[in-house]
């Protein structure tokens, strides 16, 4: 018999997830500003000679649909069936543009054509892989031209599951469009990406989505969050959400990840795994597609937000503007299966890292059935310093500590889901009783735990101490809500059951990010 699928209570980002969201084929509407992006590049070995300024012979061009176009085609790749609106001109970068996302099978039915309006273009020159300038040109559009798209607006809407609007400030969508919108709000999860998420108060979204300096001009403010910023989302948020009328937001930070808020003070952060591609171009897009076709789907929103992330980190690696597809998805999760590694890699690769002065943080546990309890603890964990290792207990070791019949996932599907999640670094194996061999040989800068007792009372903590590092306690997680969930499980029942947090509270009493139920778990 085939498993029910429940995304609410989907809290691991297993492989098979990304598929299951494509199966899903749900209906999203992008609404806004359409570009194309061009990426033109060669080769330079002189200089003009009427200015000193490089001489690039171009020897190949590439078009991508950018901006509400992009994140359309996001939607298109991960499996969402898509409809675009939005305005372009009757030129060649306006035809060209619509070829690409019609052989990629959006729907174009909302894509007004106008031909007194120009399509708006975003051309990059490259000699070998260095960005040297961007040229941006169009994005004009004569009075009247926005009725149209307002007009096409209902049957665009009629029957989605979610809305995205993608404001980037060229006009369009702030008189006529946004009016229509806000008529026919209601009854679809609805994502606002705007560069000013103030202008959309009205439409009352679901979801905002900011980066770091548009989530300052919502604070009226400086145009920077200060060196720190997801603490500085993090205690802001009452006053971001408000400024957005949003019920919750997802702050893009670009090499630092996200910070995601809601109502009632939830918080989640998702860290990015940098690259050094500097040619990337649309991770942003990438990311707000995927978070909104995960919610639209029912999942979670820290766990919608971990899989966004994952999902920004396969196209920040590539060279221009890409997507990520369903299979790439799947793909970058599958190759955390083997994720493990060997004591002696461990610290072979810790200690690169700490050449580069950063800090070591451990924290270890079964982890064996995965829930946000894990998840928020486990973030709690990497924001005590740089670099954040989870040393699994083995399955033997697991069955020692918890009894037969446990652990109910394996060491090595256990290991894939935890270094699935872009807070952990690093993932490794003990199978003693306790991690005190993997200390002294690892000696981190800082020992995490969680649990409803002092570092004084832990076996650990002479040896952590002992090799220059610090015992950190973390909020209280209860030893039998994962007992309890496997028994739930087991039995079929549903529901809140013994070990649960009530609903909108965290394990220590404090606010999931998407308000629900944030379940204790094991010790970790």
């Amino acid at each position: 018999m085939t498993e029910r699928w429940r995304p609410a209570e989907v809290r691991s980002l297993a492989p098979g997830l990304p598929g299951r969201l494509a199966a899903a084929a749900l209906r999203v509407a992008v609404v806004g500003d359409v570009m194309l992006d061009g990426w033109w590049s060669g080769v330079t070995e002189r200089f003009c000679r009427e200015a000193p300024a490089p001489v690039v012979d171009v020897q190949r061009k590439t078009y991508a649909p950018g901006g509400a176009a992009n994140t359309a085609m996001n939607l298109q790749a991960l499996g969402a069936r898509v409809r675009l609106g939005g305005l372009t001109g009757a030129d060649e970068p306006g035809m060209r543009l619509r070829g690409i996302l019609a052989e990629a099978g959006v729907d174009l039915g909302g894509l007004v054509q106008h031909p007194g309006a120009q399509t708006a273009t975003k051309y990059r020159i490259l000699a070998g892989e260095q960005v040297l300038f961007r040229l941006d040109d169009g994005g004009w559009f004569p009075d009247g031209a926005d009725e149209l798209l307002a007009a096409s607006l209902p049957a665009l809407l009629a029957d989605t599951d979610a809305l995205i609007v993608c404001d980037y400030g060229t006009g369009l969508l702030h008189g006529s469009v946004r009016d229509a919108l806000v008529a026919l709000r209601g009854g679809r999860l609805t994502v606002v990406d705007a560069h000013d998420a103030a202008g959309w108060a009205d439409l009352a979204p679901d979801l905002v989505t900011p980066n770091a300096a548009e989530a300052a001009l919502l604070l009226g403010g400086p145009k920077t969050l200060g060196s720190d910023r997801a603490a500085a989302v993090r205690a802001a948020a009452p006053d971001v959400l408000a400024a957005a009328g949003a019920a919750a937001a997802a702050v893009t930070l670009d090499r630092d990840g996200s910070a995601v808020i809601s109502a009632g003070g939830g918080f989640h952060r998702t860290w990015a795994r940098p690259a050094a591609e500097k040619q990337a171009s649309g991770a942003g897009d990438t990311f707000v597609a995927c978070l909104t076709l995960a919610r639209a789907a029912g999942l979670p929103l820290s766990t919608a937000a971990d899989l966004a992330q994952n999902a920004a980190d396969i196209v920040v690696r590539r060279p221009g503007t890409s997507v990520c597809s369903t299979d790439d998805l799947e793909k970058h999760l599958n190759g955390f299966a083997d994720a493990a590694l060997s004591q002696a890699d461990l610290l072979a690769r810790t200690a690169v890292e700490r050449a580069a002065g950063r800090r070591i943080v451990l924290t270890n546990g079964c982890f064996d059935v995965l829930h946000r309890g894990h998840t928020r603890y486990l973030n709690q964990a990497k924001q005590l310093g740089d670099i954040l290792v989870v040393a699994l207990n083995s399955d033997a070791s697991a069955r020692r500590l918890k009894g037969p019949g446990r652990p109910i996932n394996t060491v090595h599907d256990r290991a894939g889901i935890i270094a699935a999640l872009s807070c952990v670094d690093f993932v490794t194996v003990f199978d003693t009783d306790t991690p005190i061999p993997l200390i002294r040989e690892l000696r981190p800068d800082v020992y995490a735990k969680g649990g409803d007792y002092s570092a004084q009372m832990l076996a650990e903590t002479p040896v952590v101490e002992a090799c220059g590092g610090q015992v950190m306690i973390l909020d209280y997680v209860s030893d039998h809500s994962t007992t309890a969930l496997v028994s739930r499980i087991r039995s079929g029942g549903a529901g809140n059951g013994p070990g649960q947090a009530s609903a909108g509270r965290g394990a220590s009493g404090e606010p999931a990010a998407d308000g629900t139920a944030t379940p204790a778990g094991d010790p970790p």
